[in-house]
């Protein structure tokens, strides 16, 4: 009953299919983070919650109904000589919508004044940011639910990478939404990787097919460089107050 345990083809697929759940979670993080930060400071952590524990189910159950997923990608019609399947339709519509939320956050972070307590001008409500990240949510889980039935045969292997990787996704949100939140320049590098996530995201509707390592590598080389531009300039910045600070020789 238990000869899996002793199996290590299955401990390895485990193991590689939760780095790569963590790392497709990266997108799903980044966009919770994005919008639970428009909120109260005291409403952002449920939403957060909320958002992962979303994706957890919407990725249980469709995990749990592989047999309609595999008839997702079925071709539904064409378009100028493209099959569009309901898995195309899925996606194109999911990058469309993430495109225009990710543009107009950009808009709203460069003309939308703050106010002192971290809340937005614009009023929002917990509900709409729950649906918002419902929405996203399940075309982030089928692209992971269709990586997982590629690489692991066992469904029982499946849900455990998926909880063990939402989890870890969990305890990460809260310290990548604090950085986010206190560092404009990173937050709005993080709108350009949605917006990027989108393109793939359509690009992949329209069966053409562009590799996440490229973003990924291109996103995490921008942040190192922004993270060693904000540590000059907290360098910088008590240099100058050590120096004002200093007693002036006559």
């Amino acid at each position: 009953m238990f000869d899996w345990v002793a199996d290590p083809q299955i401990w390895i697929g485990f193991f590689t299919l939760v780095s790569l759940e963590i790392v497709l979670g990266i997108d799903n993080i980044i966009f919770i983070s994005i919008l639970a930060g428009k909120l109260p400071p005291e409403q952002r952590d449920r939403a957060r919650v909320l958002g992962l524990a979303a994706a957890l189910i919407s990725r249980l159950l469709l995990l749990l109904g592989l047999s309609w997923v595999v008839q997702l990608t079925e071709p539904l019609f064409s378009v100028f000589g493209h099959d569009i399947s309901g898995r195309d339709l899925i996606l194109l519509l999911g990058g469309l919508f993430l495109l225009a939320k990710s543009v107009t956050e950009i808009s709203h972070s460069m003309d939308g004044p703050v106010s002192k307590d971290g809340k937005s001008a614009a009023a929002v409500s917990f509900t709409s940011v729950i649906v918002q990240i419902m929405i996203l949510d399940v075309v982030f889980s089928l692209d992971s639910v269709i990586t997982a039935v590629g690489m692991v045969d066992q469904l029982g292997v499946m849900i455990a990478a998926v909880v063990v990787a939402v989890l870890v996704m969990l305890f990460a949100s809260g310290p990548i939404s604090r950085f986010v939140d206190q560092h404009p320049s990173i937050k709005m590098l993080a709108l350009a990787f949605l917006v990027l996530i989108g393109v793939v995201l359509v690009a992949e509707g329209l069966d053409q097919h562009i590799p996440k390592g490229y973003i990924y590598f291109a996103m995490a080389f921008s942040v190192v460089v922004e993270l060693l531009n904000i540590r000059m300039r907290g360098k910088h910045a008590k240099q100058v107050e050590s120096e004002s600070s200093a007693p002036k020789m006559k």
